[in-house]
C-alpha cells in the first residue's frame, strides 16, 4: 500500500512538491521539526548503537535509514537519506565531521576517521541556460564492503564500490571502484599495494 502512495505521489509533480515542502523545509533543506519527532518510528537502529547528540540527522521518511548493532556515528558528523537509502552495517564507525550522503550502503567493522565525505549524489549543471540549484541533482549508490579502513579527509564519489579489507589512504579522492584487499591513495585515487595470497604479503602495485 505504501509503495502504491509513494508512486501515486512520485508521478505528480505537483503533489510532489507540496508533499515534499511539508517534510522538508526548502530553504534549510532539512526535515521539518515535526517530521524529526517521529525520527524513531521510521529509522532502524541497532542494538547498543550511538548516535552523538551533535550529529545532523537529515533522516526523511520516505527513504531507508538503518544503523547496525553497535555502531557509532560521532560528533559533528551529517548523515542524509534524503536523496537515497543509507545502510550502515553493525560495528562500524562514523567519524567526527563525518558527511554521509545517500544512496549509500556501509558494510559491517567499518572504520571511516575524520572529516571523510561518502556522497552519493551529484548536482547537474550542463544546461548553461539554467542555473546549477535549479537542474537537480543525479544519484548513483556507493558501497563500502565488511572491514574496510577510510583514511581522514578523504572524498568517496557516487558511484563507486570498495572491496572487503581495503584501505583507503588519508586525502585520498576515490572516483573508482576500489578491489578487495588493496591499498588506494591519491588524487585521482590508484590503487598502490594489493595482498598477495600466495605469497602472504602486501606488495606493492
Amino acid at each position: 500500500m505504501w509503495e502504491r502512495i509513494k508512486a501515486k505521489i512520485k508521478g505528480n509533480i505537483k503533489l510532489k512538491r507540496l508533499f515534499l515542502n511539508m517534510i522538508v523545509h526548502p530553504v534549510r533543506s532539512r526535515p521539518r521539526f515535526w517530521i524529526r519527532l517521529f525520527m524513531p518510528f521510521y529509522t532502524k537502529r541497532g542494538r547498543g548503537s550511538v548516535i552523538y547528540r551533535s550529529v545532523r540527522k537529515d533522516i526523511v521518511p520516505f527513504n531507508k535509514f538503518s544503523l547496525g548493532d553497535c555502531s557509532v556515528i560521532e560528533d559533528f558528523a551529517t548523515i542524509s537519506n534524503a536523496v537515497g537509502d543509507l545502510y550502515i552495517g553493525a560495528h562500524t564507525r562514523v567519524g567526527l565531521g563525518n558527511t554521509v550522503i545517500g544512496p549509500v550502503s556501509i558494510g559491517d567493522n567499518v572504520l571511516i576517521a575524520q572529516n571523510v565525505v561518502l556522497s552519493g549524489m551529484n548536482h547537474n549543471y550542463t544546461d548553461v541556460d539554467k542555473t546549477i540549484l535549479m537542474q537537480g541533482i543525479s544519484t548513483a549508490p556507493i558501497s563500502i564492503a565488511d572491514d574496510v579502513w577510510i583514511g581522514a579527509n578523504s572524498v568517496i564519489t557516487m558511484g563507486v564500490s570498495i572491496g572487503s579489507h581495503s584501505v583507503v589512504a588519508a586525502c585520498c579522492i576515490v572516483t573508482r571502484d576500489v578491489p578487495s584487499y588493496s591499498v588506494v591513495a591519491g588524487n585521482p585515487g590508484k590503487v598502490i599495494k594489493t595482498y598477495d595470497f600466495t605469497k602472504g604479503l602486501w606488495v606493492k602495485v
